[in-house]
């Protein structure tokens, strides 16, 4: 995959071939769609063009259509089948809307997250930094009918039976193994290699602990382009992957008994370039941040928050007992079974917190939108973690989250008024009835497991 960032204002458009326009549906997954090298031209860089917005997953088909408008800013060149392809992520506008704002827009939405943050005065950035967390596979096959329901995947790291007698990983004993025992050191350069080209920032890769299991870690990102970028990464880890005819799943726990995918976000608000967390409270916190990580533990003990940052019947699998998977509202300094984790290498002046229950089923730019105004939340009812036992081990099962999808989605229905400072209210009503049905769909399937139980 070849990839290389641009100066659009500088950029000739008669080089192209096509002009790719890049949406996010409702599950903030990529659609495009490509335009023809004759039908390039500026006035469409200003006025975009027309799509139907409900198979996106938001509109109803009786009020659908929308309007794409490329995003100058962000833009970048691919080289593909000697073809020149500029791909450009897109805004949408409501046609029928007289503020001409989309405002179920996953990329709408996180930007009316930051303009509350500044309209309010509470800070002028978040900084968040997001770990990728994937699994990468040889070969894949699942298949659920009514006659059926299996799925088979294979690594050559020591996962299924072509690999049996051959030498392999050892169960759990993954992280920062190095080559020739882990496989896809190559593959993760390749990734990281045109992740930087168009500017994306890596810290740095590794493998994880499970078998087949790796991680990217990116450095930090303004809440402006946070979402963005994690998006667009995924999307080139799946290329690059399939260049090498591979298979990469983010899903959270994706193998039976073996470490999980989470999707852990680092985050500290900013004002005039300075961390506002930074403090003489517990940690090495600021009253500030204690507030803010205590709106986000109040708003996950509901299980509303969790209905954006877990939103699959798949991340309640991962958050079991037993894993570094944190299921209790707790924040602790350099623990990683703390819901939010202080990290205990940093500095006195760079400290920051780390929510760790995510995982990337989520919509990031709902879910990171979620997650901040969860905080605001608790700074504006200066919520106190200590008060609340947050911070203490003792008692873990009155801590607990909600663990299944259904419950979860029920804390929303009944835990939302944080997130109407920027959420529509059809948004949020669409994204319960949504998931309901993901629900439904998996808890009412009898399993392989049943069957060799109860059959």
């Amino acid at each position: 995959m070849e990839l290389k960032k641009i100066d659009f204002e500088n950029f000739d458009i008669e080089e192209l071939d096509f002009l790719d326009l890049m949406m996010i549906d409702i599950e903030g997954n990529i659609r495009h769609v490509s335009i023809a090298k004759g039908f390039i031209n500026e006035k469409l860089f200003e006025e975009g063009i027309g799509f139907d917005a409900s198979n996106l997953g938001f509109a109803k088909v009786t009020k659908s259509d929308m309007v794409a408008i490329p995003d100058k800013n962000m833009s970048f060149l691919e080289y593909k089948d000697e073809f020149s392809i500029l791909h450009m992520f897109c805004d949408v506008v409501d046609p029928f809307d007289n503020s001409n704002v989309f405002a179920q827009y996953p990329r709408n939405i996180i930007k009316l997250t930051h303009k509350y943050l500044l309209e309010n005065n509470i800070a002028e950035n978040v900084k968040m930094l997001v770990e990728l967390e994937f699994h990468v596979f040889d070969d894949v096959s699942y298949s659920s009918n009514f006659s059926h329901s299996y799925y088979q995947v294979m690594s050559s790291e020591g996962i299924g039976e072509y690999y049996d007698n051959q030498p392999r990983m050892r169960n759990n004993r993954g992280y920062h193994n190095i080559y020739p025992t882990e496989k896809y050191f190559t593959f993760r350069n390749q990734v990281v290699n045109v992740m930087e080209s168009i500017g994306i920032p890596v810290k740095y890769h590794h493998h994880e602990v499970g078998t087949a299991q790796l991680e990217i870690e990116l450095n930090f990102i303004g809440i402006d382009k946070v979402a963005d970028y994690v998006t667009l990464s995924r999307w080139i880890i799946k290329n690059i992957a399939e260049e090498n005819n591979l298979f990469v799943t983010f899903m959270p726990k994706p193998i039976y008994n073996m470490p999980g995918n989470g999707m852990h976000v680092h985050q500290f608000l900013e004002k005039d370039n300075k961390t506002l967390f930074v403090g003489d409270k517990e940690h090495g916190l600021s009253e500030l941040a204690l507030n803010y990580l205590s709106g986000i533990l109040d708003h996950s003990l509901t299980g509303s928050l969790l209905a954006f940052t877990n939103p699959s019947t798949n991340s309640f699998k991962r958050l079991v007992p037993g894993f570094e998977a944190p299921i209790s509202a707790t924040f602790a300094k350099g623990s990683r079974s703390a819901a939010i984790r202080i990290p205990g290498y940093l500095k006195e002046d760079n400290v920051r917190i780390e929510f760790r229950t995510g995982d990337a089923t989520a919509n990031l730019y709902y879910s990171l939108s979620a997650m901040v105004l969860a905080g605001i939340d608790g700074i504006l009812n200066k919520s106190n973690p200590i008060e609340k036992g947050y911070s203490s081990i003792d008692h873990l099962e009155d801590k607990q989250f909600p663990l299944s999808l259904d419950k979860v989605l029920l804390g929303l229905k009944n835990d939302n008024e944080y997130l109407l400072r920027v959420f529509p209210k059809d948004l949020i009503e669409l994204w319960i009835n949504n998931k309901s049905k993901e629900a439904s769909y998996v808890y009412n399937a009898p399993t392989p497991q049943e069957y060799e139980l109860y059959f």
